[in-house]
């Protein structure tokens, strides 16, 4: 049976989101953007919160969106499409609409973890039968490159600069995907860009449950990140082989690791090419870098828990 995720059966389906788009080189937000329509097969109507995919996305009359789509305010993306789907629940009742379709609202950290954390949070509660996507680059790259809760430890940004007093941002990252299942949704997940066939499948999934589900992804920005621009996928990878960014769902509460590495790389591995860790291999701040480490691992051993027990 055909399941519409073969690269052969992909590549005969339209892009949803085009090319023509203003994103930077090497932007991993329109890589995710493109897999998570490519992965749906209904009708999708979305909403995407002001940041680097909207101001690029769609410019005056040109636009790379092929599916109806609403440009919101920094901090609403999910009231907005929570807003639709209660007019499209109203008007299928009456009669007026028989299609199935589904809604998605985009939106980077800043307007996931911060701006936009009480109107998400509050559609999750209402239990509105949307899927909330953020495409997570670690910072508010938009605006310039300030820090964000998403942003993690270490890393060296406007507002938090790596100096000789402080040697970038000394708090960990907020871990929202843990956050947002605890809302009680019957769908969060984490995912990548570089292991697109379990990136696809957790879209899938999530189409599947009635009510609000949440996906995490990560998105590397080489203008924040000080990378290449050809190491999205490269860097996505590493992110996941050291553990930094976990590839995990959690189903009516149950948590269950996707992927394991099967040789678990140093934190140190997916930090090394990128220049907002520069600071960290300095002599003088290998206790940060240790930190850093030790933070990953914890974090790893704790979900692995987690999934052991079911939880």
């Amino acid at each position: 049976m055909a399941t519409g995720l073969t690269l052969k059966e992909l590549s005969q389906k339209e892009d949803r989101f085009t090319h023509g788009h203003r994103m930077c080189s090497g932007c991993g937000a329109p890589i995710v953007v493109k897999m998570v329509l490519l992965a749906t097969d209904f009708p999708v109507i979305a909403s995407n919160a002001t940041g680097c995919l909207e101001v690029s996305s769609c410019i005056s009359e040109y636009t790379a969106w092929k599916i109806p789509w609403i440009h919101t305010a920094f901090e609403n993306a999910a009231a907005t499409i929570s807003g639709v789907e209660t007019m499209y629940r109203s008007l299928k009742k009456q009669g007026k609409i028989d299609k199935d379709v589904k809604f998605i609202a985009f939106g980077g950290d800043g307007g996931t973890y911060d701006i936009g954390f009480q109107s998400l949070s509050g559609a999750m509660e209402r239990g509105h039968d949307m899927l909330y996507v953020c495409y997570d680059n670690g910072a508010y790259m938009n605006t310039g490159i300030q820090r964000s809760s998403a942003t993690p430890l270490g890393a060296d940004t406007t507002t938090c600069p790596a100096g000789d007093v402080i040697p970038g941002k000394l708090r960990s990252r907020k871990n929202l995907t843990r956050i947002m299942a605890a809302h009680n949704i019957p769908y969060a997940a984490q995912a990548s860009p570089s292991h697109w066939m379990d990136l696809m499948k957790k879209v899938r999934r999530a189409h599947e449950f009635n009510g609000p589900k949440f996906m995490n992804i990560l998105a590397p920005c080489n203008r924040g990140w000080r990378s290449q621009t050809n190491d999205a996928i490269k860097l996505s990878k590493l992110a996941v082989d050291s553990c930094y960014w976990p590839l995990y769902e959690i189903e009516d509460g149950v948590t269950k690791i996707t992927y394991t590495p099967k040789d678990k790389v140093p934190a140190a591995d997916f930090m090394k090419p990128q220049g907002r860790f520069k600071h960290l291999f300095a002599p003088g701040n290998e206790w940060l870098l240790s930190k850093v480490q030790e933070e990953v691992d914890r974090e790893w051993e704790k979900l692995k828990k987690l999934a052991e027990c079911g939880c």
